[in-house]
């Protein structure tokens, strides 16, 4: 995919809207919706990486009540022409038509490789990557399975989301401050994960969400990895220009 002159891409990860209250939800909300009313001017495309909601849930006929903000807006960069990819993250991975409808967005549930301007970018939320963390790669596969969604689907729409709302926040505020600390190029997972991908292959940039810490990390003389941080403390993302890939800041 070729890059148009003076047009650029964007990588945007982690609001985690819905926490910690509605009101300062609202104002990351509107912070976000502003920034990407501002990139519209120059956008080929636009990345969402996971964790858009602290917590989402399709039902059949429901959808959790709030965010027509960031909603109007991402259905109207679409409908403009502007191609919005969304992956999921650990706290929205329940996903299952609603963007595709009625957002013209498509839903990446694993990583996924684009290529733009002869650079291959491998994107993806990054959770569940790299050695250890045997613990949440278990949950995770419990809570991916079909059948973990159709159980789900089956309590009522107050209590579903009330309940899915309280175990979403309280694993949120396990991780504390871990999330804000580099760990140094030999325990960071994702490091780890992208020079175990190198060994197979050659990828110009990584990019993953879900550290909440704005990484930009050179791996060999080719590679490099950004994560892309939050907009809870951060307001971090990164942009590709058609050459170069820059981690910045709102």
């Amino acid at each position: 995919m070729q890059i148009p002159d003076g047009k650029k891409v964007y990588f945007l990860s982690d609001f985690h809207l819905g926490v910690p209250d509605h009101a300062s939800s609202l104002v990351r909300e509107k912070k976000i919706v502003a920034f990407l009313e501002r990139a519209k001017a120059d956008a080929a495309t636009i990345f969402i990486v996971g964790d858009l909601f602290d917590f989402w849930f399709e039902y059949r006929k429901v959808v959790p009540k709030g965010f027509v903000r960031i909603l109007g807006k991402l259905a109207e960069l679409t409908d403009a022409g502007i191609p919005v990819h969304f992956f999921v993250g650990n706290h929205d991975m329940w996903m299952s038509g609603y963007f595709e409808k009625e957002l013209n967005i498509p839903v990446y549930h694993e990583s996924r490789v684009f290529e733009f301007n002869g650079k291959k970018l491998l994107i993806g939320h990054g959770d569940g990557l790299g050695p250890g963390d045997h613990g949440y790669k278990a949950i995770k596969k419990v809570f991916r399975h079909p059948l973990s969604k159709f159980l789900f689907g089956l309590i009522p729409p107050f209590f579903g989301i009330s309940l899915a709302a309280y175990f979403s926040k309280s694993s949120r505020a396990s991780t504390g401050e871990s999330d804000e600390k580099f760990l140094g190029e030999e325990n960071e997972w994702l490091i780890l994960y992208c020079r175990e991908l190198l060994k197979e292959h050659s990828y110009d940039f990584f990019i993953f969400g879900h550290r909440h810490l704005p990484i930009d990390f050179q791996l060999n003389e080719q590679s490099r990895y950004i994560n892309l941080g939050d907009w809870i403390k951060y307001d971090s993302y990164a942009v590709l220009d058609g050459t170069a890939l820059q981690l910045k800041f709102n």
